[in-house]
């Protein structure tokens, strides 16, 4: 098949298709004497496996290793258990950090019980001051950064 019924297939599209080839995750394809590319089922698979791993909110890179693990085939899945631990223990680490995103943006909604003039506006002067005119600091977290595939 072609790029774009492989895209269909799997329901990709197809920069992220090339992306992941570019990417080393997605084998190359083959090409055609006009100079297509041509996929087959094990590409599909492949994607499959990929876009599974990126729902699950896999960095490229864990993917990558999940991928060398299962071409290898003859080894003990003890480093695949690993990596799902620590990605596990990522994972609860931002959940962690939404909720204290989430009490600091309570605890700033709460400066505003009542509505009034913009220009006296608890929320806007604390966001303006950076949190400083506060007593007790809203607390903060650091942002999440990874870099993402095109989807």
């Amino acid at each position: 098949m072609r790029i774009g019924q492989l895209a269909k297939a799997t329901d990709t599209a197809i920069e992220t298709i090339r992306f992941y080839e570019r990417e080393g995750l997605l084998l190359a394809s083959t090409r055609t004497s006009g100079n297509f590319r041509v996929y087959g089922p094990q590409h599909t698979q492949r994607l499959a496996f990929i876009r599974y791993c990126r729902g699950l909110d896999m960095s490229l890179d864990e993917v990558r290793v999940l991928l060398h693990l299962r071409d290898g085939g003859k080894q003990e899945c003890g480093d695949v258990n690993r990596l799902l631990d620590a990605h596990i223990a990522q994972v609860a680490q931002r959940i962690r950090d939404l909720q204290a995103l989430e009490q600091q943006l309570k605890d700033l909604r709460s400066l505003c019980r009542q509505p009034t003039a913009v220009e006296n506006c608890s929320i806007l002067q604390e966001i303006g001051h950076g949190g400083k005119e506060r007593t007790a600091p809203i607390r903060r977290s650091p942002p999440r950064t990874r870099a993402a595939a095109p989807e």
